[in-house]
């Protein structure tokens, strides 16, 4: 049996296929011919030989490739390596990197930066791009050429767009690279894989120009990174909404651990921020704990200190943007029509250059043109309807917002400034807050970190527990006189006692002890016989209705049913009247039509059966 191989370094390329194939030979009584001789492969020198040749064939392999990618890197380094570049950017006769001439490609492509730096978030970029239904640029390669086309926005081009440093002005190669892998005895090699920035293999600053600065890349990837909410746990978030303010800045300055944010179910404003420590370990307990509300407003106070010399320059800065807002949008409609009523022309031409005999042909053509005119008018009516939206936009009043620069908390607490905004505001400021308690002085220790390097450490008083507020519940007396007539004085010393009110003596309020504060006082007693409007306390209104007294007290706070209270916790009087209208028989059946249809099956399984029952 005899093997022609015409060139072996086909096989050689890999050592183990070509020993492989020797070994085959061998055992077969094979004979390998080349055109250089005839070897047997059972003879040691033919073996020893045929190794050789396949060791250098593979080395000459290793080697080719090795120069191919140190030219193409080499090319790479001068900046002179041809790839194809992201939406915006064009090959120059000369070999450079250069703006797209087109102005609706490249006014796209700002339009997204200046987007960003505005919402912060790419999500709300391109949630705006889709509200606003603009067509953003996507480069499609085939085999000989690349063309722009426009398609709906989409979140990944986005994103593309956004991590791209071509469009900071460098020249970029190598942001990614491949990953082997062994499965099952096989190597699979993957691609597409980021690699860090000193892993890249060339990085030009300052190759070409730019739609942003460096520093402005580097903040969007920082901020990108920030907004990345379940990666990167010990770095900073950014703010995404909340009654906290401070939600992804703070840092325990025990155990050096994010802290966390817990909002309160009862309290409308109450939020702590608290470190669970080494969480993974059972037992180890909390670290650092504390109530918000105070750190807000002492990091609050800190801030508009420091900002108040640069007020007025902020406020008119924010005049000029308001009254540029929509100018971008109107601009990039514009272009998209110009567009549009070229394609229109076009269609126009191919329809009138075609005979009238060729029917087929002639219906095609109109049917484009008839397209194209459709796309014109939409964009038209879009365009007015944008400059309607602006029109009806309130005028920015400078006056007032240099007054606001003079008192900045008012701009702070007005209603139109939301929660993300704030916290949008504060990450401009500072960069970190580090909380650490004082047991003995039964305080907290805040140091503050600003973005420009600076520091400043505070201290705020903890609320300690059981103490009751300042301007909180009224004391014995006004109850007393508030309730007095009006109630029995069993029913005011249970109010009394809800409260956590107590007597000269520290005990709880009996009915006998509301009467001798009464007669005191020279407050009548409670007279069931005087005539007074019909009403009821809330237990006996949820009787009547068929509802909780919870249920009660949400119909209540929603205003649908109307009661009064003398003083907080005390007894309501709900008219018996008001429980037969319509507004309080539709807040009702809202109410019952949330119970699961369920409902007795489900209180019976969740009683306790007993034995024998």
């Amino acid at each position: 049996m005899r093997s022609i191989c015409i060139e072996a370094s086909r096989l050689a390329r890999n050592g183990r296929d070509w020993h492989h194939l020797i070994d085959l030979c061998a055992l077969a009584g094979a004979l390998v011919v080349d055109p250089d001789g005839v070897y047997d492969p059972r003879l040691l020198n033919d073996r020893l030989l045929l190794g050789l040749k396949g060791t250098m064939s593979e080395y000459e392999f290793s080697l080719l490739r090795q120069r191919g990618i140190e030219a193409r890197d080499g090319k790479a380094r001068r900046g002179e390596l041809r790839f194809t570049l992201p939406p915006g950017y064009c090959w120059s006769e000369a070999g450079r990197i250069e703006i797209d001439p087109d102005e609706r490609v490249a006014g796209a492509i700002r339009m997204l930066f200046s987007k960003f730096r505005e919402l912060g978030s790419a999500r709300q970029v391109f949630l705006w791009a889709c509200a606003t239904e603009l067509s953003l640029p996507v480069v499609r390669r085939n085999l000989t050429a690349c063309k722009i086309l426009w398609q709906p926005p989409a979140y990944h081009t986005v994103i593309q767009v956004l991590q791209n440093p071509i469009y900071a002005g460098a020249y970029v190669f190598g942001r990614r690279g491949n990953r082997t892998r062994v499965v099952e005895g096989r190597a699979r090699k993957t691609s597409g894989h980021k690699r860090e920035r000193t892993e890249w293999n060339t990085l030009l600053r300052d190759n070409h120009e730019g739609y942003i600065t460096w520093a402005e890349f580097e903040d969007h990837q920082r901020m990108l990174e920030e907004n990345a909410h379940m990666q990167k746990r010990a770095a900073r978030k950014a703010g995404r909404g909340g009654r906290a303010l401070l939600t992804g800045l703070v840092r325990c300055g025990r155990c050096g651990r994010k802290m966390r944010v817990f909002y309160g179910m009862q309290s409308g404003h109450a939020h702590r921020y608290q470190c669970r420590g080494d969480d993974a370990h059972v037992g180890v307990g909390l670290c650092v704990g504390i109530g918000g509300v105070r750190v807000d407003r002492a990091v609050v106070a800190q801030m508009l200190e420091a900002v108040s010399p640069r007020a007025v320059e902020a406020a008119l800065l924010a005049a000029d943007q308001a009254a540029a807002v929509g100018m971008e949008e109107r601009a990039a409609l514009e272009r998209e029509l110009e567009a549009a009523r070229y394609d229109a022309s076009l269609a126009a031409r191919r329809y009138d250059l075609v005979e009238p005999e060729k029917r087929h042909v002639v219906r095609e053509l109109e049917a484009r043109w008839n397209t194209a005119l459709e796309r014109v008018a939409q964009i038209e009516r879009r365009i007015a309807e944008t400059e309607a939206r602006a029109a009806a936009r309130p005028r920015v009043d400078r006056t007032a917002l240099l007054e606001l620069a003079h008192d900045l908390s008012a701009a702070w607490n007005a209603p139109t400034a939301d929660a993300r905004t704030r916290q949008r505001l504060t990450r401009l400021l500072v960069e970190e807050v580090v909380i650490d308690l004082d047991d003995a002085a039964h305080e907290a220790i805040i140091l503050i970190h600003w973005v420009g390097g600076r520091h400043t450490e505070l201290r705020v008083p903890r609320a300690r527990t059981g103490r009751r507020q300042e301007g909180g519940n009224p004391g014995a007396v006004e109850v007393v006189k508030k309730l007095g007539g009006h109630w029995p004085d069993r029913e005011i010393s249970m109010t009394l006692n809800r409260i956590k009110c107590r007597t000269e003596t520290g005990e709880t309020w009996t009915a006998m002890a509301v009467r001798l504060l009464r007669e005191r006082l020279s407050i009548p007693d409670f007279d069931p016989t005087v005539p007074r409007p019909e009403t009821m306390t809330a237990d006996k209104a949820a009787k009547r209705l068929g509802l909780s007294i919870p249920s009660v007290l949400r119909l209540i706070q929603r205003g649908v049913l109307p009661a009064t209270q003398l003083v907080p916790s005390a007894p309501w009087h709900i008219p018996i009247a008001a429980l037969d209208t319509d507004a309080v028989r539709t807040g009702v059946n809202e109410i019952k039509a949330r119970r699961p249809k369920n409902l007795v099956d489900y209180h019976r399984d969740e009683m306790m059966r007993l034995p024998g029952l």
